[in-house]
């Protein structure tokens, strides 16, 4: 039952103990993908567990708005204040404005990410299939380099672009998530450009210079900027595409599996199992550090030339939520809905495991919400 815990609202994963520094062997993860709860006291449950231990008081106000009658009400509530009364730096994650409540508690449900059980671990993969599986995604990252172009920055705030060119590719995984399914084909028509990094902290504070985004205090400058809803992405896009002369927005959904994937069509971008330092989470080697992300390009690039497409930070995309595939459109434009309040999150965090590196992984937080695990990178199209 605790094969992979779906992500709630609060999308916190749990204060667990750092893994040594220089770990060197790193399991083989089931690739299950993320189950559904099976009743809502449980899901619940794994909300709580994951932030019980938390020191920011954001993560339990996100369980109080979830569950306002749930079993720890008044143990979260004793937690934000003692958290209130303690020195400022007690609490790291940036004041945030009232936030619009979500439309239903359920709508923002993503459970959080859990401690991953023994149960996880699968035998090793052998030999035999982990070569043959490296040696497709080599031909595929090597074949699927040609989509990418050249870099460019538009203004000196702005982030540093990758091209890429238009081409079919297949989005989601029939192994995995319910969510995840149906593995479809995807034949992108228009060319875009992504960025290479996530936003920095440094970015977003160009922004606030200009008296257009709320000042980023508690972060290092090159950290990704954290802790932002897609509203407040919104806004940082409205003044860099005024800043730059370019229309910048989020990148859409396939847009961002085909930028993740780099051509490939094995789970990882890398291959068929976890590789150290190709991804910052918690499962992924050094330099993981359980407080907070590495600073951006840390680990390894894709075959696209593009950072931390695989844990650091959970990055908002363009779509509306939807509970599949299930009529996506198969040209890889936005999926949009009247009046949604529920979009997707892309690529996990440095809080998760090895389990939510894959490509496909995909999540859902309310638009209006900020956590501190959630981020996002830039897009415009190229004409």
């Amino acid at each position: 039952m605790w094969q992979k815990l779906p992500i709630v609202c609060a999308l916190i994963a749990p204060a667990l103990a750092a893994h040594a520094a220089g770990q060197s062997n790193v399991p083989d993860m089931k690739l299950a993908g993320v189950l559904p709860k099976n009743s809502a006291e449980q899901f619940e449950l794994a909300f709580w567990e994951s932030i019980k231990d938390s020191n920011h008081v954001g993560d339990y106000e996100a369980y109080l708005k979830a569950y306002p009658k749930g079993r720890f009400v008044a143990l979260a509530q004793a937690r934000i204040a003692r958290l209130r009364a303690a020195p400022p730096q007690a609490d790291t994650a940036p004041a945030a404005p009232a936030a619009r409540a979500p439309a239903q508690p359920a709508s923002v449900a993503k459970a959080p990410a859990a401690p991953t059980p023994p149960a996880l671990a699968t035998p090793p993969v052998t030999a035999g299939k982990a070569a043959a599986g490296t040696a497709v995604a080599t031909s595929a990252a090597t074949a699927g380099k040609a989509a990418a172009g050249p870099e460019f920055k538009d203004c000196p705030a702005c982030s540093t672009m990758i091209s890429l060119s238009p081409a079919p590719f297949t989005m989601g995984n029939n192994a995995s998530d319910p969510s995840e399914r149906p593995a479809h084909r995807v034949a992108l028509t228009v060319p875009f450009a992504i960025g290479k990094y996530e936003v920095t902290v440094e970015q977003w504070n160009a922004c606030a210079d200009a008296g257009a985004c709320q000042r980023a205090t508690n972060y290092k400058p090159n950290e990704p900027m954290r802790d932002v809803s897609w509203d407040d992405a919104q806004q940082y896009l409205k003044w860099l595409s005024s800043t730059s002369g370019k229309a910048y927005r989020l990148p859409t959904e396939a847009e961002w599996e085909y930028a993740a994937r780099g051509g490939t069509a094995t789970p990882y971008w890398w291959g068929d199992k976890l590789v150290a330092g190709k991804a910052n989470c918690k499962e992924c080697g050094p330099p993981w550090r359980i407080d907070g992300p590495a600073s951006v390009g840390s680990f390894g690039a894709n075959p696209y030339g593009l950072y931390d497409m695989n844990g650091s930070v959970w990055e908002w995309v363009s779509d509306c939520w939807h509970n599949s595939y299930q009529d996506a459109p198969a040209d890889g434009h936005a999926w949009e809905q009247p009046n949604c309040t529920v979009r997707v999150i892309r690529g996990g965090s440095w809080r998760e495991g090895a389990a939510y590196m894959v490509s496909s992984t995909r999540f859902k937080y309310d638009a209006s919400v900020r956590n501190a695990q959630n981020g996002f990178r830039v897009a415009r199209n190229l004409h």
